[in-house]
């Protein structure tokens, strides 16, 4: 393996959905060392370690690192070059002393218990057969090759899985006359999993029985690292286990050891040529507070440089929010909508500011929906909310990450709004109707209607078009909701893209609606609205309807800011031959 402690430039690439380290180090990819986390780990022991961070912060590549690092035989040169590699009498006592057990659960997704447990079952026979020389051992009696043969069929009843990490710990404990390290990846996804299909009291059973067996009462276990997304209650699964050391996004030990921090974001750029899109980077991908430290999610970074390096000239996308349904920010948006103080709390952190709330770390499944006071807990834990520092006691100073976490909280307030917008045929037909009337103050009420219906964007936390988009977005969803219009978006007319042009199929005289959506900033709707008509008319968007000989076109300036618009109308240039009308 030659070079790979060098990672030379010309063969880097970008480690896209790899989580094993060999490969990494092996394979060229690019690798932002995490090894220090090794050194602490042993440093400062614990029998068992469950460290809790939002998905796509590295965990899963962690797991790998150590695992590579511990196990038996271990190849030094993966780690040549790493920062783990300057601690000698670490390295010699520990690189590559160990069996280690490693179980990722991060795949258990099943309609039922049955399957779910019939999964959780081949986990624990694939990794048994990772071990199969066992049943050759001279070290081991025949009863306990029978035991372990149990481990390699298929067909395990629940008391052999419960009980086969402590039985294989003890096992390789024997033949190899060195304790065992087990590593647990995503330990709770089981548990959400169980809690959606409706099977989750037997799955805690379950969980709470093998965790047991095989953190508390496994002698033959020298420590244990898990990860998850949330901090499941220790009475749920962790009953009696006194020897657990939970390291949250709250705990500042360890809190550079997942996701990049700054400086190493900086480097990874400037290795590719990147740097002049810092600023980008930062605005839309970082913000998260892990203990003391400020952290970037690795999965945007790393997705948004690969489309840097055949696009130059990419806009940042959203990646973390493809990677879940984000169930929680929609779940949490419809339980605001009953409470005028939580919808105003949601538009002062879509706004860019901080809002104080008591967070639970220790929560169950069950009870995670259970109340509004609870969803906030589960914001803060999967990443949608970070801290911006601690009040007394439980409280924590929250705000949205960043510019990507953001969008996600308007899109789900999006769809919230169409759905219900959809609701109401009577409201959605009054507002259409008076906008073909040419009915400024009857489209302006409709609006005013739905505006306060939904959270506002009054921020300060997101540049103006965008907060633009979201009124747009807003107006250009009400309308589709016409079948026999023609609506169409940012459509090329005349000297520009206009906003939004609507075409109504009239059988005795068509008509066109040309529609310029602005945000007034400083709350002057009469002025902003003036400038959308002036806009309208300089660029011509309505030649996009006189071309195919429809005349009569009513062109609205809608201004918007907080829960308030402005409505103007221009017919001038139409068949009607009327002057402006401002709407008052």
């Amino acid at each position: 393996m030659a070079d790979i402690a060098q990672n030379k430039l010309s063969i880097k690439k970008l480690p896209i959905g790899i989580e094993d380290f060999e490969k990494f180090r092996k394979d060229g990819f690019y690798y932002v060392d995490k090894t220090g986390l090794i050194r602490e780990l042993l440093q400062n022991p614990a029998e068992v370690t469950l460290f809790t961070r939002p998905r796509r912060f590295g965990k899963s590549l962690n797991m790998s690192m150590m695992k590579y690092f511990f196990a038996l035989g271990a190849d030094r040169e993966l780690f040549e070059g790493l920062e783990i590699m300057q601690e000698q009498e670490l390295c010699e006592a520990y690189m590559g002393k160990f069996p280690v057990i490693s179980l990722s659960l991060k795949d258990i997704d099943a309609e039922s218990f049955e399957t779910a447990f019939q999964m959780a079952a081949m986990l624990v026979n694939r990794e048994a057969g990772n071990h199969y020389y066992l049943l050759e051992s001279d070290k081991l009696t025949q009863n306990e090759k029978q035991a372990f043969s149990e481990l390699l069929d298929r067909k395990m009843d629940k008391a052999v899985f419960c009980g086969s990490l402590e039985l294989l710990s003890r096992l390789l404990w024997k033949h190899h006359g060195r304790k065992v390290v087990i590593l647990m990846d995503e330990y709770d996804v089981p548990l959400a999993r169980a809690h959606a299909q409706g099977y989750y009291d037997e799955m805690i059973v379950l969980i709470r029985s093998f965790f047991h067996q095989a953190f508390k009462t496994n002698t033959s276990l020298q420590f244990a690292v898990l990860t998850g997304c949330m901090r499941i209650s220790k009475e749920s699964i962790f009953t009696g286990l006194n020897n657990l050391n939970m390291l949250t996004i709250a705990d500042v030990r360890l809190d550079e050891c997942f996701g990049f921090t700054d400086e190493e974001v900086r480097r990874l750029l400037d290795d590719f040529g990147m740097s002049d899109k810092y600023g980008a980077v930062k605005e839309w991908y970082d913000g998260y507070r892990f203990g003391d430290v400020e952290v970037y999610c690795p999965w945007d970074v790393i997705n948004y440089c690969a489309l840097l390096r055949s696009d130059a000239n990419a806009r940042p996308e959203n990646y973390w929010a493809n990677s879940s349904g984000n169930d929680v920010v929609r779940r949490f948006i419809r339980e605001a909508g009953g409470s005028s103080s939580i919808k105003r709390e949601i538009e002062r952190l879509i706004a860019g500011e901080l809002v104080t709330k008591e967070i639970h770390q220790e929560i169950t499944y069950r009870d995670m929906y259970s109340s509004i006071d609870k969803i906030w807990s589960v914001l803060f834990a999967t990443g949608y909310l970070t801290q911006r520092g601690r009040g007394e006691g439980r409280s924590f100073r929250l705000a949205i990450p960043n510019l990507e976490v953001r969008e996600i909280f308007t899109s789900q307030i999006m769809e919230l709004f169409k759905e219900d917008a959809r609701q109401d045929g009577k409201a959605l037909d009054a507002l259409c109707q008076a906008l073909a009337d040419g009915d400024t103050m009857e489209v302006q009420r409709q609006l005013r209607k739905y505006l306060k219906k939904t959270v506002s964007i009054r921020d300060t936390f997101a540049r103006r078009e965008l907060k633009e988009n979201f009124y747009h977005g807003m107006l250009l969803g009400l309308l589709a909701f016409k079948g026999s219009w023609a609506v169409s978006s940012n459509r090329e007319a005349g000297e520009g893209y206009a906003d939004i042009l609507v075409e109504v199929d009239d059988d005795e005289e068509p008509m066109g609606i040309v529609i310029e959506v602005k945000y007034a900033r400083d709350g002057n709707l009469d002025a902003v609205c003036q400038d959308a008509l002036a806009q309208i008319q300089n660029r011509q968007y309505a030649d996009a309807f006189y071309d195919e000989e429809i005349q009569k076109v009513y062109k609205y300036g809608i201004a918007c800011y907080k829960d308030k618009c402005r409505v103007m109308l221009d017919r001038s240039g139409s068949c009607d031959g009327e002057d402006s009308d401002c709407g008052r």
